[in-house]
Order: structure tokens, then C-alpha cells, then sequence
């Protein structure tokens, strides 16, 4: 078979990057005296000529050498994606790709969107245990233009990221700088023709080895060269699609080796000594054999070949600084041959050979197949074949791949090492590194099961091997192409080279393991070939338990003394080193093959069997197949970095009839598989005995209600002991035993499914409890000696809450359901040998009162209670939720566990759903458990062996969960003294969930039971992994104090404070009218007196001056000064109230800043159609002059509108604030926005023009918006919503006043869904006259910010309103404090994040913050203490620092909100944002001050935040100038935190209010 034109495809190369432990090379190469390439070959084809096939291909066994480096690789832009964003510039492969060159138009543009999935991708490597990451940095990602001065940060901080995180993983990067994705810039200037690019090279790379390098210790500087000199410049197959074979070719060529060596000298002479490492580059090639063994010319064709392709670029480096001789001889002879010049080979100086010579630290290969080269003459044209003077041919016997290109020849590897040892690295003694080899299957057919790959590496491997081991080349790494599917150049996803299957239909971009990708990982487990691994990792043999027998305990005490905690606040910290952090899976829910290898069926297959048992009549007949993937099932747990797995024995697996007569060696050859492997990959086995499968054979005779299996199952647990126990150091005898007996043998809803709910489970228990003692005395007495292990017992319970902690019968019927569920068994075990006196009492009684002789409840002897009594060595519990719980008295017809507790239980406030109706998640009952059990059962070291509820595959939900009730765990241990050794979350995987089926899914990996996938991380596994790297969570660089300055001011709005809301000729407002309808204002409030401001200027300004700010930011009230709206009547006592408030601040030194309009329309306005009559654009200007000549000549600081967003949306399209209008959802918002940005627009120009040359003032707009980002950041759709929230809030009025016009992303949204339903946008258009005036009318960006959100994609069909159009969901990150309002969650990191967002987005411009604040409600609580007032302001304060000094947001302001406690619009006087508390029982309405006015005053009197080394500093020192009042009379004011008392789960976000700070 003949090959056409060129070596090689896109599809053959990869970059391979890994580390070396060798030593740095710290000399220049020397020069070989001459060039041996035809004896190098000689050799090598001499030696291997005689080969017979069968000794060519005989397989060799065994490991490499100890120090070897295993390595996979990619390449930025075949994985990255994210093209354009954050800077980025284009590509010659973007272009390439826009333009259409590759197969089904495919392009870059996302690629495997591995820019957004570094955590995936590292999660694939600690997967395959791969100890080097071989990756390339993309050149325009960093510099746009290919030039330092266009430097993107957010380029440099993604690859910070990845570095960082691969290092946290324990992996080393191998960093190539550049693999052909040259900037499009450098291309527009002739690329790698032009010689400047030499200089362009250097300076970027220079910049990463300045900015990776001490991390970064292998670099490759060009990645398969080759391929951009030839199918780049020369036959144009690649982009830049430039066909010059003749001179851009090796003009190319001659640059890139030129930039190398410059790259190389760079870090020689600057960072070598600092950062010791290595620099290298990564050249392909194939093996050339002659394709006739007894010709001379073929063999001297094969060697001129390498020459071509290898040489070409080895022989400057490694050799003698130039071109191999072969290589200029052959071109000079074909010259004259044809007359013509075929190639024009660029000239070396001296000084330019000595530059390049010896520039490599390592000799990387890329190699993937081989060549039969034949001589062929007298072809006068250009091209390296016909220049060369030989022809490519392949064996038909060789067998094929995806590529053309690409066959299978392993053997050629090991003879090209040969070659490449004796003609470039035997003398020089430069490793070499294998830095690619791969090959490529088809995008379709079974895309998992790659056996051919598997085939491939094996046998490529195996060849490298023999090399080192045979020959004595020296080889160091070997790197597999690649670690997942991606973009391969001209062929684009067709072909697929990764070890890893992405579903480039998905958006979301899914990473599988192939099998490829297994046996890799056993390939680097055992170091090669070896038969048992390179090396056991783990010491099993740890501390032994010489007598763990516990003390008996005292009898309860009700209520418990144990430590009341609160449930708020988050909590940064770690555990102790050597806190075990694991995952569970149980036998029947993962393992499948039910009935293999002499399995005998359990109580769970014959139950599951039956149909109609199980929704849709599944069965754990095959689960998760973990019998026949324990590979599979140990890449997961490698990949979470887990300390701990949790599973538990099939007991008929081992013993199919129950009983070690019917042993099942294979059985018991698994699970020595199993543990064998969790051993080796250092992961300690935490064995469950027992979790509820009982061998069916055992049911037949009863199962647990007959004591014989007391017996049975010491007999099994002896047996496992023995077999095991050797390697297993913990061992649980039983999961949950409350749910074996309650629902097993009274409910009768699981397997055994008896229904006797008065006294089985009272047996079933009393024989559970003695089989577990049994169990641990024969492990005691037996195995605890030469064995060292740990025996216990996983119980279950959920928290159970008092409903009223004041009402001491509720208290006790909390602590009965308690002892009920979980003392039933805990209570004999760990403190007397005997069930709880509660239970005793409450069985006794109701017996009684049945009628019955003796009681319900078994009795223990003194015997039993002796033997029972602290048989376990630690507390094991299984927790999910929290119930709520009170006193009933249960009927007594009945005879059940469940009426014998008189009790009631429900579910707290507060507690969110989950896919189990019964397990809803309530996070603060953890910790409170928690204590109970230190304060129950005498302090007991605690493992909490399963935590996490049923969730979906979307699983935002789970990382709520597990950052909150692990936080819960870590408080209890950092805060509350409890000794937590351990936490087990459930489970690895999806799995068959018992009576649920395979719906809803506990796993942290997603499986397809549909599609047989394999599993696949969800992000909570993602979260785990952080989690246990970080042993908790420490407090996270964002949260960290910054010591600074900056300045502060307060605020207030007309209508919330001023009252008099029919004083001195004020008209109505729309609020007037509003909060005077019925049911509109919470509890009917009104603003008519709200705090009586009007009435009280000397009283403000003197709180004012007590928070120390210089500025005070206040609205006018419309009607107060135009009754009517028009300016047909001034009303001058409305005017002189505002010139009295103003010149009053002025003389205390305090800045006024005037907002125009703060909602209050004149309701005569309304009632000509208000803000959706375009007139009020002229009314509102009028309104304007009358203020800024009233007060512009003492005013130097407006605002036009606030947030406008509130106005348009919720009082003209949700009508849930003033004119409360929701009738034209689909228009009316637009409209009114239209009208308020105009308005906005005439007020800015009539002060600009009239009068700020006469006062010299600032005047803007101030907008509001909360942070956004994704709900799920790895899902495209949530990341998009996130973008479409920001511009559907803050962009809707900042693009217009700061561009001009609505952001395209509005008005294209917008106009599509429109269309779909109508003729037209329901966006209204500005003209351009209108674009013109309104663009540009700021002089600073107005800023009120409380919150954030996380955004996910929502759909509403063919609904038409501002919702419906932005096509958002948000929800709210459970870890945020609460406040007063349900929208206002506590975010600090989200304010700075908005801030830079603003810098970004619209061109820099000053920024004042004018609203920021945090509400609370219910009892006033005068002391601020967190949550959330006081922390709120020192945090989102000092992300505002952040944002100013590290981020450079040119921050000019910052105002608080607010003063005083108001009017909060549609939640009255319920929420309290102010800094002064106003009691509203006194008449005189007097304001309070709450310790956040000290805290705050401080802040603005030291203009920042002084740090610890400096306190206390004199700015610190605030005398309050009056001590607080007392309390009113019937109105305590609380000095602890209390929580929100109001469920307004279900309400709209409120409009909202602020207050100001002072200039920066």
C-alpha cells in the first residue's frame, strides 16, 4: 500500500508532558565529531534484520526500571475550547476551523471544554494513577496577540489553576509551550516565515517560564515540529494552509529551531539554578524499514528518510548546531539533477550552530507507526519524498487504525529508540522521553470497549521495554496519546485518540473511561508487566487494640446535659491529620452478578424477583456489575483520593446457604481481589459483615427471629476473621438494625417482609444484639491479639428536635423518639447492656394497658446485659435528616413499635427536599447529634459511616448537602470538643436503592443503568475530592481580611423615613396609594409617619454624625415639591424641608448626595399612565430643574434613578411594589425602562448643559443587581444563564446609558421569543438620535449590591414576560447566612466579583457603591452579634478593599443601607436594615443605636481595616456619645443572635433600600 505526500496527519501527534527524576543537566551538550546517521542505522538494521516474526514479536514480562515515569498527554487547543473567551485571542486553528476545512465543519470553539473542566480532567488522572500530565499552554489564551503587551490575566490565572491542581493531586506537569496553535496576529505578520518571530517566542516564553517555573519542572518547546514546517507551510494541509515546500518549509524550520534554542538558553542562564529543571523538545517520527532487505539503496532510502523527518530537526540540536549532511547533500544533488531548486535549505551561522547545538536537557518522541521506504528516483518535484529520492510504502499485513496514516507496527519503536540511542543520545547521555504514542479508533461503533487500543499500547509498551531492558537504551518516561477524545486537527472529533470517551453531542461535554484507560492504570500500577504490583503501598499493620471493653455508663439523663449549639453561622477549619474520609456501597446494591460462581440467593433476590415488588420491576440482578469491575470500581476511589471504603460482604456469596459447609471459593476470591486492590492503592478496607442480605436459605428457618442464627452468624464472621482479617482492620457487624428490624419484620415494607409491628422487631432486635456481641467477643477473644483490628456496629438515627424547647414534655418525647430509634440498640451496647428505661417503661405500660401478661419487649439477663455491654470499639452512625418531634397519645388498639413511642414527628422550618420524601436535609441537627452522643455515651470516638441523602444526576443539591452537614461534622469536632475519627459519605456510585429501584440516585457517580455506561463524577465527587485535600475547609483565600483603607456613608430614602405623608401641601405618591390598598404592605404598614424624618432633621443628622461618615445620601420626594408631578405648582414647603435637611448636613461637615427618584411617583402622574406614558420623560426633566436650582449650588453629588430595574419590573410587571400594575407582563417593564432611561438621560444632559460649569457637581444613574453565577459551573446552560442574568438586570439599563443600547444578547433574546408569538420585538428600539443622547450620560457607575445567586437555565415555553425571556432559575448556596429577607443571602465574595465585572464590562469607570446592607427581623437584638449585620459589613467592606487595591476597580465610595430601621416597601417595618433600631412603641419614635453603628463608625474612622499587629490603634477608640435607652416597656431587646422567624419562602423579592458611603 503506498503513501501519498507526507508522513503524518494531525491525527498521529500529541504532546507528552511528565517529570524526571533524573539529575538536571547542567553542561552543554558536545559536539559529536561527525555525523554517523548511515552507521547508526547500519547497526540498528543490522541487528534486527535476522529477526524471525516470532522472536520480533515475542513478549517480554517484567517491570522498568523503579525511577520510570509514566505520563498522558493533551493538547490546548484540541481540548480547551472556551476560543474567545476571557480574552483569548484567535488561533490559526480557530480560523482554520471557521473557515470549513474540517470534517462537518467542526471547530475549536469548545472543543472538550476542558477550560471550564480542570477538575474533571484531574479527576481522570488521579483515576489512572498517570504521576505526569504532559499538556500545552495556548499561546494567544495568555498573550491575544502573540505579544507580552496584549497580556490577558485571566489566561494566565487558567493555567495557574491547572498547574495547582494537578499538583494537588499529586501529579507533575510537563508543560509543552508551543503545539501548532500559533496566534492568528503572528500569522497575519508571515508566522513562522518571518524572523521576528524568533524575538515573539522568546519573550512568551520567557513569561511562562518566569510564571510556572517553580512548579513547572519539564518543558517541551515545540511539539512535533514537523508537522507545522510541513503540512503547515508545505503541502498546506494545515493551517496556515501555506503550500511553499520549496522555501517556507524549511525557512520554518530554520525559525523554530532557532526560537527553541533561544528558549532553551533562556531558561539555562536565568531559571535553571532557581527552579532545576529541564527543557526539551518533542520531535515525531516514524521507523523507516527498507522495503527491499537486501538492497543497499532501500536501506540507504530508510536512513535518508529519518534524515528528512528526524534529523532535520535532531541533528542541529543534538549533533553539531546544523542540518545533517545527508539532509544539504541531497538537496544540492537534486538541484542539479532537475535544473531547479526543489528545497532552499536556510544557512546556519557559526555563531548560530554554537547557539543551537546542545540545546536539550531530554530527546522527546512522538511516535506512532512505521514506514517500508524503497528508493525512488528522478522525481523532479518539490516535497521531502521526491527531494529525499524515496517512496512510503505499509505492509497490507500491519494491522489498520482510524488513520490511514496510522498502523500498527510496535517493533518499529523499539528500533527507532535504537537509532535515536546510538545517533543522538548514547554520547550526550540525554534520556529520552516517549512524548507521544497513541492511536486513533472511529467516533462511532462500541466506543468504550477499545480493545484494539488496549492491543496497541500493550504491544508499544512491550517494545519500549525491551529497548531498555535489551538494548540498554536509555528511556525514562513513556507518555500515551491522549488522556481524552478531542479535536484532531483537519479530521476533527472523527477520529479519537483518548484513553477517555467525550460525547461531543453533549454540551456539557462528559469524560468516560474506555478500557483503554484501565489497563493504562494497571500498566502504571505494576510499572510495566509485572505480575503483582510495582509495590504495596499501604501498611496494614497499624496501632494494635489490646482491650477496648467500655466502662458501663449511668442511665440517661432528660433533658441531656449535651451542649445546645446554635445552627448559623459557617464554619473554616480542618480536622486532625489522620481523619478518615471514605465513601460506602453495600454487597447487593453494587455487585451484581447475583447468581455467578456459585452465589446463593439472598432474601433481596428472591423479594426483587417477584414482579410488581420494585417500581418498573427492577432488580439488583446485575446493579453496578462491581463483581466483574473492580478495576472500574478502584479508578473511582483512586480518583476521590479516598483514605476509607466502606462495603459490605454477601454472606451467600461466601457461604450460599448461610452456613461455611456450602464455602464458595470463588466468593471469597473476589473480595480478596477487592481488598487485595484497595491495599494496594493505599485505601483502608472498612468491611460491613451484614447489610441486610440474608442468605435465603436462612429465612427458610426464619431468619432473624430464630435465635439459632445468633449461632449461624458468629460462624460467618469467624470465618471472615480468618480469611480476611489479616488486611481488614475494621469491621462493622451490622448496618442499621433498627431498619432489619422494624421494617424487615413490622412494617414488613423490605425483605424478609413480615408484618408484625407489636413484637418481631422486638425479638428480631433482641437476637440482632446478641449476635453482635457474639461476633465481637469471638473477634475479641481470637483475632484482636495477632490482628489489631476494630469491631463495631453502624446504627442509624435522625436528629430529633423538641417542638418547643420550653415545654418539658415536648423535651422528653424528643429524647424518647431518640431512645426508640437508636438507644434501642446503642443503649446496651455502650453503656449498661440493657434497652433505654424509656423504652422499658413505655413497651411495659402499653402492654399492660393491652392486656398482655408481660411486656412486649424482651429482657436481657444479667448474663446477656454482661455480654452485651460495650462491644464496640467505636460509635458508628448513620444520619441523614432532622425531625421535628412532639408528645401524642397513640391509640392503643394497636400493638406497634411505632404507637409504643407516643410521639409525633414532622419536619422542621427551613428543611429542604430531597428525591426521598423522608429525607429532607436539615443540616444543624448533625452537630446536635453529634453532642448528644458525646454526652450519652461517655465521649466515644465517632465515625459517621453514611451521610448523604437520595439526589439527582444534577446534583447541586448534594454539594449543599455535603459542604453544610460536613461543616456541621467539623464544628462539632473544632468547636464542641466531639471525638469524630472518621466520615463515610454515601455512596461511590448510583446503585440499586432498595425499595426505590434505580431512582433516586445516592452515588457521587452517576451510572446509566440504561445504557450499561460506565460511571461518571458528578460534582459533588468533584467536592468530596476538595473536601478531603483539604481535610475540611480552610478558610478560603476570598475570605481572607485585607488590611486597607477605604471610606464610608450611609443612606436613606424619602418615602421610608420622612412620614408626614399629607404635611405642608405633599401630594400622593404611588406609594401612598399602594401601601393604603389592603393586603399589599406586610402587616398593613404604611409609610404616613414611617420614622418622621420630616420632623426630626436635627435627630438625623445627629445619628448621621455618630457613624463618623463625611456623605449622607437621601432621596426628594416628588410630590412633596410638585404635588400634582407638573411644575404648574411649587410647593415651598416641601423645597424648604430638603434646603433645611441639606444645609444642616452641611453644617455638620456631612456631603448630601440627592437621589432624584426613589420610587415615589406623584399618583397624579399615574394616573395618566405614569412611567408607561413617554410624557414623563419632559415631567421628569421639569421635576429635575426645579431640584438642581434649589439645591445645586450646595449639592455636588446626584443620582438620577434608583435602580430603575425595581421600578419597570416589579411595579409594572409583577406588581408586587408601587402602582402594584402586573396586567402587561410581556410589554410594560420594557416600556416603562425605555421611558425611565430616556428620563434619565434628558435629567443628565439638562444638569450637564445648565448647570455643572456653574456648580461643578457629579451626576448619575445608580443600578442594582446581585452577583451571578452558575449553579453548576461544568454545565454550559447554567453558565449561560449566569451571563443572560447580569445583562438581563444590570446590563438592561448600564449598556444603554454606558454603549447607547440594549446589549445584544437582550435584544436578540428578546426579539426571537417575540417573534415566535407576534410581528415585532416587545423590546422597544432606540433610534439612533436617542442612542446618541443617551450614550455617555454618567460621570460614575452607580452601584447598590446585596446578594447573589446561583443562576441555572429555566424554561417557560411559550410564556411571554421579562421571566420567561431571560430564562433564568436561581437558587441560593446553602453555606450563605441567612438575613431578614429570603432573597438576601450572605456573599462577600460575590460583591468583589460584581465589581470587577463592572471594571470590565464598561470600560473602567469610577464607581460609587450607593446601597449595601443585610436586614434582620423578629426580636431586636441591639448587640448586632453575627449573623448578620456586623460580619456582613466587615466582609462585603473588605471585598470592596479587594476589589479597589488588588483587582484595580477604580472605587470612589461606599454607601451603607441604612440609617435607621424604615419603612422596608412591601415587607413594612418587618425587616430592619438600619444601623439605628426605631422603636415603634413609643410615640416619640426614638432611634437606638445597634452596636453595628460602633462597629461601622470604626471602619469609617480608621478609613479601612487596621490590622492585628496594629490594634489598637487610636482610630479605633469610639466613645458612643450616649448609652442606649432601655428597652420599652413589653419589648425586650435581645442580646443573642435570633433567627428568622418568617417562612417567605414564597414571596417576591422586595423592593429594596440603601445608604452611602464617603469618597475612597
Amino acid at each position: 500500500m503506498k503513501v501519498l505526500e507526507g508522513f503524518l496527519s494531525l491525527g498521529l501527534l500529541a504532546v507528552f508532558w511528565s517529570s524526571s527524576n533524573a539529575k538536571q543537566q547542567k553542561f552543554r551538550i558536545p559536539v559529536h565529531q561527525k555525523s554517523a546517521s548511515a552507521i547508526s542505522y547500519q547497526k540498528v538494521w543490522e541487528k534486527f534484520r535476522s529477526q524471525s516474526e516470532a522472536e520480533r514479536d515475542e513478549f517480554l514480562s517484567g517491570s522498568f526500571p523503579v525511577d520510570f515515569e509514566w505520563s498522558v498527554s493533551s493538547e490546548s487547543f484540541k481540548v480547551e475550547g472556551g476560543w474567545a473567551e476571557d480574552g483569548k485571542g484567535e488561533t490559526i486553528w480557530d480560523r482554520f476551523s471557521h473557515e470549513g476545512h474540517v470534517f462537518d465543519k467542526q471547530t475549536t470553539d469548545l472543543a472538550c471544554d476542558s477550560y471550564h473542566k480542570v477538575d474533571y480532567d484531574a479527576y481522570l488522572l488521579r483515576g489512572m494513577m498517570a504521576p505526569n500530565y504532559q499538556f500545552s499552554i495556548s499561546w494567544t489564551r495568555i498573550f491575544p496577540t502573540g505579544h507580552r503587551e496584549s497580556l490577558v490575566d485571566e489566561g494566565v490565572a487558567y493555567y495557574d489553576k491547572m498547574i495547582n491542581t494537578l499538583l494537588q493531586s499529586g501529579f507533575e506537569p510537563t508543560v509543552t509551550l508551543h503545539h501548532w496553535d500559533l496566534p492568528q496576529t503572528l500569522q497575519d505578520s508571515g508566522g513562522w516565515v518571518n524572523d521576528s518571530i524568533v524575538e515573539a517566542f522568546k519573550e512568551f516564553s520567557d513569561f511562562c517560564f518566569s510564571r510556572y517555573g517553580d512548579r513547572v519542572k519539564t518543558w517541551i518547546t515545540f511539539g512535533s515540529p514537523w508537522v507545522v514546517s510541513n503540512l503547515g507551510y508545505g503541502t498546506g494541509e494545515h493551517p496556515p494552509s501555506m503550500k511553499d515546500p520549496i522555501i517556507a518549509s524549511y525557512k520554518v524550520t530554520h525559525n523554530v529551531l532557532k526560537s527553541h534554542a533561544e528558549a532553551w538558553h533562556i531558561y539555562n542562564d536565568n531559571y535553571r539554578k532557581l527552579y532545576s529543571g529541564k527543557v526539551g523538545i518533542a520531535l515525531n517520527s516514524d521507523w523507516a524499514e527498507p522495503r527491499n532487505p537486501v538492497s543497499d539503496q532501500d536501506v540507504a532510502a530508510a536512513e535518508r528518510y529519518l534524515n528528512f523527518q528526524l534529523g532535520w530537526f535532531a541533528h542541529p540540536i543534538f549533533v553539531d548546531g546544523d542540518y545533517p549532511a545527508v539532509l544539504k547533500k541531497q538537496i544540492e544533488k537534486k538541484k542539479g539533477e532537475c535544473g531547479k531548486e526543489l528545497a532552499r535549505l536556510p544557512v546556519f551561522t557559526e555563531a548560530e550552530k554554537q547557539r543551537i547545538r546542545g540545546t536539550a536537557d531530554f530527546f522527546g518522541l512522538h511516535h506512532y507507526t512505521s514506514r517500508l521506504i524503497s528508493e525512488s528516483l528522478g522525481v523532479c518535484d518539490a516535497g521531502p519524498n521526491n527531494v529525499g529520492d524515496f517512496e512510503a510504502y505499509t505492509d497490507p499485513t500491519w494491522p489498520s487504525t482510524a488513520s490511514d496514516q496510522i498502523q500498527s507496527v510496535p517493533w518499529g519503536l523499539r528500533r527507532l529508540l535504537n537509532y535515536i540511542y546510538l545517533e543522538y543520545t548514547s554520547i550526550t547521555k540525554v534520556p529520552i522521553y516517549i512524548t507521544g504514542n497513541g492511536m486513533p479508533t472511529e467516533y462511532y461503533g462500541d466506543l468504550l470497549n477499545d480493545i484494539q487500543r488496549v492491543d496497541y499500547l500493550k504491544a508499544y509498551i512491550n517494545e519500549a521495554m525491551k529497548a531498555v531492558h535489551l538494548d540498554g537504551v536509555v528511556i525514562q518516561r513513556f507518555t500515551v496519546q491522549s488522556l481524552i477524545d478531542g479535536f484532531e486537527g483537519p479530521q476533527g472529533y472523527s477520529q479519537r485518540f483518548g484513553l477517555h470517551y467525550v460525547n461531543f453531542e453533549d454540551p456539557d461535554r462528559p469524560r468516560i473511561p474506555k478500557a483503554s484507560a484501565y489497563y493504562y492504570s494497571k500498566v502504571i500500577e505494576h510499572n510495566g508487566f509485572a505480575e503483582t504490583p510495582a509495590s504495596s503501598k499501604m501498611q496494614i499493620n497499624g496501632n494494635r487494640i489490646e482491650s477496648t471493653k467500655l466502662p458501663s455508663l449511668p442511665p440517661s439523663e432528660v433533658p441531656s446535659k449535651s451542649k445546645v449549639v446554635e445552627r448559623q453561622l459557617y464554619h473554616y477549619g480542618t480536622f486532625p491529620e489522620g481523619f478518615q474520609w471514605g465513601v460506602f456501597s453495600s454487597a447487593y446494591q453494587v455487585e451484581g452478578g447475583w447468581n455467578a460462581d456459585g452465589k446463593g440467593p439472598s432474601v433481596w433476590d428472591t423479594f426483587t424477583q417477584k414482579p410488581g415488588m420494585i417500581a418498573n420491576n427492577v432488580n439488583g440482578d446485575v446493579a453496578c456489575d462491581s463483581y466483574n469491575k473492580i478495576d472500574e470500581d478502584l479508578y473511582m476511589l483512586r480518583a476521590l483520593k479516598l483514605k476509607t471504603y466502606r462495603f459490605s460482604l454477601s454472606w451467600s456469596r461466601i457461604f450460599p446457604s448461610g452456613k461455611k459447609s456450602s464455602l464458595n471459593q470463588k466468593g471469597v476470591d473476589y473480595y480478596n481481589r477487592l481488598i487485595d486492590g484497595l491495599l494496594a492503592n493505599n485505601i483502608t478496607p472498612m468491611v460491613t459483615l451484614y447489610h441486610w442480605d440474608l442468605p435465603q436459605a436462612l429465612q427458610n428457618i426464619n431468619g432473624w427471629d430464630n435465635p439459632e442464627l445468633i449461632n449461624i452468624f458468629n460462624e460467618y464472621c469467624d470465618f471472615c476473621y480468618a480469611t480476611f482479617g489479616d488486611r481488614v482492620k475494621f469491621w462493622i457487624t451490622f448496618n442499621e438494625p433498627q431498619t432489619i428490624a422494624w421494617s424487615g419484620y413490622g412494617l414488613g415494607q423490605i425483605p424478609p417482609n413480615v408484618n408484625q409491628p407489636g413484637d418481631a422487631p422486638y425479638r428480631v432486635a433482641h437476637n440482632l444484639l446478641k449476635a453482635h456481641a457474639q461476633a465481637y467477643h469471638t473477634y475479641d477473644n481470637k483475632y484482636r491479639a495477632s490482628q489489631g483490628g476494630l469491631v463495631s456496629i453502624s446504627l442509624n438515627a435522625e436528629w430529633t428536635e423538641p417542638l418547643d424547647v420550653n415545654i418539658p414534655r415536648e423535651v422528653v418525647a424528643a429524647d424518647r423518639a431518640l431512645q426508640f430509634q437508636l438507644g434501642w440498640f446503642a443503649h446496651p451496647i455502650f453503656k449498661n447492656g440493657d434497652y433505654p428505661d424509656a423504652m422499658k417503661w413505655q413497651v411495659g405500660n402499653k402492654s399492660e394497658l393491652q392486656g398482655l401478661t408481660e411486656s412486649r419487649l424482651p429482657s436481657f439477663t444479667d448474663e446477656d446485659k454482661a455480654f452485651i455491654q460495650g462491644t464496640a470499639d467505636v460509635f458508628c452512625i448513620n444520619t441523614y435528616t432532622t425531625k421535628v418531634v412532639r408528645h401524642v397519645t397513640s391509640i392503643l388498639d394497636v400493638e406497634s413499635y411505632q404507637t409504643d413511642q407516643d410521639v409525633e414527628k414532622d419536619f422542621p422550618d427551613g428543611s429542604e427536599n430531597t428525591a426521598v420524601n423522608d429525607q429532607k436535609t436539615v443540616f444543624w441537627g448533625l452537630r446536635r447529634l453529634l453532642n448528644w452522643l458525646k454526652e450519652e455515651y461517655g465521649d466515644p470516638e465517632i465515625y459517621i459511616t453514611g451521610n448523604v441523602p437520595d439526589m439527582t444526576v444534577d446534583d447541586t443539591d448534594r454539594i449543599f448537602f455535603l459542604k453544610t452537614y460536613v461543616d456541621e461534622a467539623l464544628k462539632a469536632h473544632n468547636l464542641d470538643g466531639v471525638r469524630l475519627k472518621g466520615y463515610i459519605a454515601s455512596s461511590l456510585m448510583d446503585s440499586f436503592e432498595w425499595l426505590n429501584g434505580y431512582y433516586p440516585s445516592y452515588g457521587l457517580h452517576h451510572v446509566n443503568f440504561l445504557l450499561s455506561n460506565r460511571p461518571t463524577p458528578k460534582r459533588s465527587a468533584h467536592l468530596l475530592f476538595d473536601i478531603i485535600r483539604n481535610n475540611g475547609f480552610p478558610l478560603p483565600v476570598e475570605e481572607e481580611m485585607l488590611y486597607g483603607h477605604s471610606r464610608g456613608s450611609t443612606a436613606t430614602a424619602a418615602y421610608q423615613i420622612e412620614g408626614a405623608w399629607r404635611t405642608d401641601g405633599k401630594g400622593l405618591s404611588i406609594w401612598d396609594k399602594y401601601a393604603h390598598t389592603p393586603s399589599k404592605i406586610a402587616k398593613d404598614d404604611n409609610g404616613d409617619i414611617a420614622c418622621d424624618s420630616y420632623n426630626r432633621i436635627a435627630d438625623d443628622v445627629d445619628n448621621v454624625k455618630k457613624l463618623r461618615v463625611g456623605h449622607y445620601r437621601m432621596s426628594v420626594a416628588w410630590p412633596r415639591i410638585m404635588p400634582d408631578g407638573t411644575n404648574r405648582k411649587i410647593n415651598e414647603a416641601g423645597l424648604n424641608y430638603y434646603n433645611r435637611l441639606v444645609d444642616a448636613l452641611l453644617a455638620a461637615n456631612i456631603q448630601p448626595q440627592v437621589t432624584l427618584y426613589h420610587w415615589d411617583l406623584p399618583q397624579a402622574l399615574q394616573d395618566v399612565g405614569g412611567w408607561e406614558n413617554e410624557t414623563i420623560v419632559d415631567r421628569f426633566r421639569d421635576y429635575a430643574d426645579v431640584v438642581f436650582n434649589s439645591l445645586g449650588d450646595r449639592v455636588k453629588f446626584w443620582i438620577t434613578l434608583n435602580e430603575p430595574l425595581n421600578v419597570a419590573l416589579a411595579g409594572y410587571g409583577h406588581g408586587t411594589a408601587a402602582p402594584g400594575i402586573n396586567s402587561r407582563p410581556a410589554t410594560a417593564p420594557y416600556v416603562v425602562a425605555h421611558n425611565l432611561i430616556k428620563a434619565h438621560a434628558e435629567a443628565w444632559h439638562l444638569y450637564n448643559d445648565k448647570y455643572r460649569a456653574k456648580y461643578g457637581g457629579l451626576i448619575s444613574i445608580t443600578l442594582n443587581s446581585d452577583w451571578a453565577e452558575p449553579r453548576n459551573p461544568y454545565k454550559q446552560e447554567d453558565v449561560d444563564a449566569a451571563v443572560r442574568y447580569l445583562q438581563f438586570t444590570l446590563g438592561w439599563f448600564a449598556h444603554p446609558v454606558f454603549n447607547g443600547d440594549y446589549s445584544d444578547l437582550m435584544k436578540d433574546r428578546i426579539r426571537e421569543r417575540s417573534l415566535a408569538a407576534g410581528p415585532q420585538s416587545r423590546l422597544p428600539e432606540f433610534t439612533p438620535a436617542e442612542v446618541a443622547r443617551i450614550n455617555g450620560t454618567h460621570d460614575y457607575f452607580g452601584l447598590n449590591h446585596y446578594t447573589s445567586v446561583l443562576t441555572h437555565y429555566l424554561d417557560y415555553k411559550d410564556y411571554e414576560d421579562y421571566d420567561a425571556d431571560r430564562g433564568v432559575g436561581v437558587v441560593s448556596d446553602r453555606t450563605w447566612l441567612e438575613s431578614g429577607s429570603f432573597w438576601l443571602k450572605v456573599n462577600p465574595a460575590g460583591f468583589r466579583k460584581i465589581l470587577k465585572f463592572i471594571k470590565d464590562e464598561y470600560g473602567e469607570p469610577p464607581v460609587y457603591i450607593t446601597e449595601n446592607g443585610v436586614s434582620e427581623r423578629g426580636p431586636i437584638d441591639l448587640n448586632d452579634v453575627p449573623p448578620p449585620r456586623i460580619h456582613y459589613y466587615n466582609t462585603y467592606i473588605n471585598q470592596v478593599l479587594k476589589a479597589r487595591l488588588l483587582d484595580g476597580v477604580d472605587i470612589r465610595g461606599y454607601t451603607a443601607w441604612s440609617l435607621m430601621d424604615n419603612v422596608e416597601w412591601g415587607a413594612g417595618f418587618e425587616e430592619r436594615f438600619g444601623f439605628f433600631y426605631v422603636n415603634r412603641s413609643d410615640p416619640s419614635l426614638p432611634r437606638i443605636p445597634k452596636e453595628s453603628v460602633w462597629s461601622y463608625a470604626k471602619i469609617v474612622s480608621c478609613n479601612g481595616f487596621i490590622s492585628p499587629g496594629e490594634s489598637p490603634h487610636e482610630c479605633q477608640i469610639l466613645e458612643p456619645e450616649e448609652t442606649n435607652p432601655a428597652p420599652p416597656p413589653g419589648e425586650e431587646l435581645f442580646l443573642e443572635v435570633s433567627g428568622p422567624d418568617a417562612d417567605t419562602r414564597n414571596k417576591k423579592r422586595p423592593v429594596e433600600e440603601h445608604i452611602n458611603l464617603d469618597h475612597f
